[in-house]
């Protein structure tokens, strides 16, 4: 399918509550949701915020957060998105989870954890960049401070949208704009980013400016400092075109992690 329609939920956390939070994001999905979405996406760590879950009960891959992501994907008929943290193997991990209406379930565990706030002392770095495909889309999934790495997020010919969800402090909106612009731009692909507003229980302020930039770097969508939903339409079409007249990718350098 050419297009993507993607309901965009930025919403408000409440510290360390994840029925709460799986409560109040599920209205309002149903406030907003069309028939015609096929992905909702919520923010980072939607059920605890950013470094909430300490003294909290651990979830792994059976625990109340995937199994409701689950039965919302089935009843709305769209893949859910979002990072929520999953121990796993005595690991705890920063995992952003794609369920599919179907059951399937993708992961992406944050590779850059981000040691300037000490998330690299609770949890353990992804190592695998993560690419999905998802109705006819090749999609990279992407986890806040993960944006300030442009080799890792580097389209290598392989994805046609970067979706990357955060809790992006207001101090530094403007690198989040800029970086997320810049991403666009450079990848010639679609880029999500999706913020979370309020204030945490570390009190941080959140800012939202959730936003929506195409191949070319155009902004689509953005959703302010409020909390809201609004459902935006991505066009596959445009990153073809993009690259067919402006082909770039081809002069680019090439590289290896080690």
């Amino acid at each position: 399918m050419s297009k993507l329609n993607v309901l965009l939920v930025q919403a408000r956390i409440q510290w360390k509550d994840p029925a709460e939070n799986r409560h109040h994001l599920q209205s309002l999905v149903e406030g907003n949701i069309s028939d015609e979405t096929d992905l909702i996406v919520f923010p980072e760590t939607f059920t605890t915020g950013f470094l909430g879950d300490n003294d909290l009960p651990n979830e792994d891959m059976t625990g109340p957060t995937v199994a409701w992501m689950q039965s919302l994907a089935k009843s709305t008929g769209s893949a859910i998105t979002g990072s929520a943290v999953i121990v796993e193997g005595g690991q705890r991990l920063n995992r952003m989870l794609v369920v599919e209406p179907e059951g399937k379930v993708s992961i992406y565990d944050k590779r850059h954890l981000f040691a300037f706030g000490g998330e690299h002392k609770r949890y353990t770095p992804g190592q695998v960049r993560q690419v999905i495909p998802y109705r006819g889309w090749r999609i990279n999934l992407q986890i806040c401070y993960d944006l300030r790495f442009p080799v890792w997020c580097r389209n290598r010919s392989d994805y046609d949208l970067m979706l990357l969800v955060a809790n992006w402090p207001t101090r530094r909106v403007h690198h989040w704009l800029s970086l997320l612009e810049a991403r666009a731009i450079e990848n010639q692909a679609w880029v999500i980013g999706l913020n979370r507003v309020g204030k945490d229980g570390n009190g941080l302020d959140y800012p939202g400016r959730s936003v929506v930039f195409d191949p070319q770097g155009a902004c689509l969508a953005d959703l302010g400092d409020t909390e809201c939903a609004q459902r935006v339409t991505l066009d596959l079409d445009l990153v073809h075109q993009t690259r067919t007249d402006f082909p770039f990718q081809a002069d680019a350098d090439s590289f290896e992690f080690t």
